[in-house]
């Protein structure tokens, strides 16, 4: 059915399926209103051109004055984009408009006695300068990342002191200082540039300043901190307003000051095409339906649940940033592949709390909660935060007790070679790693694989079936390792070297079981050939026995009934596990199976776990000692004993039976009789 069949002559009513397999986000109302602007926009598109032009220009300045009056910006024009990079790219090739005055002549001729550059911090997006350069042609030595700050002050924001030192070597060694990338929030950890030192740094060397980032949606509050108010006298900056409010398939806006329309239509900022202006009508609908109010409640509320996840110590956020960062505290080279994981589990465990988890420079892996970019969306709640707090306390514990048994599961591992082997795999958030290997005498490559996949698959099935709180997996669906058993993360309490004897113990029965399974068919057929000959031999030995007359059906029943003949063939019984043939005279003499045990005679398994305890868990000592102490008392008995009655006479043997219920006489008879 997916593959398409040929476009039918005449008109069809057509049916549309959309299969989502994965959880969809919820679409609250306004996000509804969003989704009714595209349609309304096709619509609208088929407008005769004058009217469209009217209605085209009244949506994008009603939407541009509502974004500059909301975010501080006043007297700016705006730049509706789908990609929140186009903005960048557009504002660029502004620049360089305004700086080379021939550029749009001679085009990148006039680059080359001055060669611009570009700065952006290394806290940026990544990718975001090699994009920017590949869009405007321009080489990626005209690119220039200014490290962070190493000693004083947020380790992601741009050094300005390297900066200034920068910009100045650029200039004189004759390449254009041309535009300086700034960020109010930076993609990791949320850490606002000091923005009004990179102003008067651009005033001094007349770059153009652009600033972008979640902090800058904070401007919308009344208490916007100095820090991000600054952002106000860039010359540039890009909003992204369907994350921050929760709106489907809105654009993102770049507002910018710049006086000359005509430049500003060379740079692609505007667009003398009415349809392409029919861009920001899901945006102009949505923030009449919020109205000022919604837009800043909502932005309030996103703000207002980061300090409810700031109970335990996040990493040191010294501007109040609206982004929460947890690391782990232990050595980083032992929990760095644990903390994805967790991450993972929280993200799992609390849905609508949006965590993630970032890779940064300094800080190494962390779990990130940034409501502002997933509130709205998710439609995060405090009791959402507060269950991301607990959940993220009863994880800790089991997390470090995980680091810290992860070198004794290795040895463990390691002691049980080569039926167990031990596989490195520093990315799985778990206790470790662990494959069985058959032996492989005489089996080729093949042969070998499909046995060690078999048997861990079924290693695994056992694994999971144990009463055990520890999660056993095949792990990561596209992940390097195959055919391994993946131990998840432990507490404290688990006993490692039996969770390790166990898996070996298992993985043992199971190639044990399966190598029989493998010999009994020939043992089998082997067995019924060797029964087959004996009943042969068998048929032809009562034949020369018994004679050619007692084969007849009427004579041989005379002649067995005037003088019986005692037959000296005995049965014969197939021993599966021994795969021999053995006679049945000891199965009727004694009654049972030759070689099965007496079930009196079995002795009890002895188990080390305690009532109510689960496997693979170390018992405590005041547990243990009241187990001994419970043995003792059960082996010597305080109670007095009651002196023994005399035993009564035994009458004669002869008036007694024998044991086995037969007579004398009828013993004498039988062995006085013929066999």
């Amino acid at each position: 059915s997916s593959i398409p069949g040929p476009l039918q002559g005449d008109a069809e009513v057509v049916c549309v399926c959309v299969c989502v397999r994965s959880r969809m986000q919820s679409v609250a109302e306004q996000g509804h209103m969003a989704l009714l602007g595209h349609s309304l926009a096709a619509y609208m598109s088929v407008l005769d051109r004058e009217r469209l032009r009217r209605l085209t220009t009244r949506i994008v300045s009603d939407t541009t004055l509502w974004l500059c009056r909301l975010f501080r910006y006043e007297n700016a024009s705006a730049c509706f984009h789908e990609d929140d990079r186009d903005g960048l790219v557009k504002v660029s090739r502004l620049v360089l408009h305004a700086r080379y005055e021939d550029y749009a002549c001679e085009g990148f001729a006039v680059l080359s006695p001055r060669q611009p550059v570009i700065y952006q911090s290394a806290s940026c997006r990544p990718g975001l300068g090699q994009h920017l350069c590949s869009q405007l042609g321009l080489p990626l030595s005209s690119l220039c990342t200014v490290p962070c700050n190493t000693v004083f002050g947020s380790q992601h924001q741009m050094d300005v002191a390297l900066l200034e030192k920068l910009i100045r070597e650029d200039s004189e060694a004759g390449r254009l200082p041309l535009l300086l990338i700034a960020n109010a929030g930076t993609p990791g950890a949320g850490h606002t540039d000091k923005l009004g030192r990179l102003r008067e740094l651009c005033d001094q060397y007349s770059l153009w300043l652009h600033v972008e980032g979640v902090n800058l949606a904070t401007l919308a509050l009344g208490q916007a901190t100095s820090v991000v108010t600054a952002a106000t006298r860039s010359d540039s900056l890009t909003l992204t307003p369907g994350q921050w409010l929760g709106l489907p398939a809105v654009t993102a806006v770049t507002l910018y000051r710049h006086e000359d329309p005509a430049l500003s239509l060379a740079a692609g900022l505007t667009s003398s095409q009415p349809v392409e202006k029919l861009r920001a009508l899901p945006l102009w609908l949505s923030l009449q339906y919020l109205g000022h109010n919604g837009i800043v409640q909502k932005i309030t509320h996103a703000t207002a649940l980061v300090s409810g996840a700031r109970e335990p110590d996040p990493v040191e956020d010294e501007l109040s940033s609206p982004v929460v960062l947890f690391k782990f505290s232990q050595d980083m080279s032992a929990g760095k592949s644990l903390w994805p994981g967790l991450g993972e589990q929280l993200a799992r465990l609390v849905p609508a709390s949006g965590v993630d988890v970032v890779e940064l420079e300094d800080e190494g892996t962390c779990v990130r909660f940034s409501p502002l970019l997933t509130a709205a969306v998710l439609g995060t709640q405090q009791q959402d935060v507060e269950a991301l707090v607990e959940r993220l306390a009863e994880l800790l514990p089991v997390m470090n007790a995980t680091v810290a048994l992860r070198a004794e599961f290795r040895e463990e591992a390691r002691r049980h070679a080569p039926s167990l082997c031990y596989v490195e795999e520093l990315s799985w958030p778990g206790l470790g790693v662990v494959r069985y290997e058959p032996e492989a005498e005489g089996m080729d490559e093949g042969r070998r694989k499909q046995e060690l996949q078999k048997i861990q698959a079924e290693l695994l099935k056992k694994l999971q079936e144990l009463d055990s709180d520890i999660v056993f997996s095949a792990g990561p669906e596209f992940g390097p390792e195959e055919d391994c058993i993946f131990v998840g993360m432990v507490s404290e309490d688990v006993d490692v070297p039996e969770l390790v004897l166990t898996i070996a113990s298992l993985g043992r029965e199971i190639e044990e079981s399966g190598r029989l399974l493998e010999n009994m068919t020939e043992v089998v057929r082997k067995g019924i050939l060797e029964a087959e000959q004996q009943l042969q031999q068998a048929s032809m030995d009562k034949l020369m026995e018994e004679g050619l007359l007692r084969q007849i059906p009427v004579v041989g029943s005379m002649l067995n009934w005037f003088s019986p003949v005692q037959s000296s063939i005995r049965g014969r019984t197939f021993n599966l596990a021994a795969g021999s043939l053995d006679s049945t005279d000891a199965t009727y003499a004694t009654k049972a199976q030759a070689g099965r045990p007496s079930f009196q005679d079995t002795p009890p398994s002895s188990s080390k776990k305690l009532p109510g305890q689960r496997l693979f868990r170390r018992s405590g000592t005041s547990l243990d000692s009241a187990s001994e102490t419970g043995s003792v008392g059960h082996a010597e008995d305080p109670t007095p004993h009651a002196p023994a009655e005399p035993a009564e006479p035994a009458e004669p043997d002869t008036a007694r039976p024998d044991q086995s219920g037969v007579s004398p006489e009828q013993q004498e008879q039988e062995e006085q009789s013929p066999r």
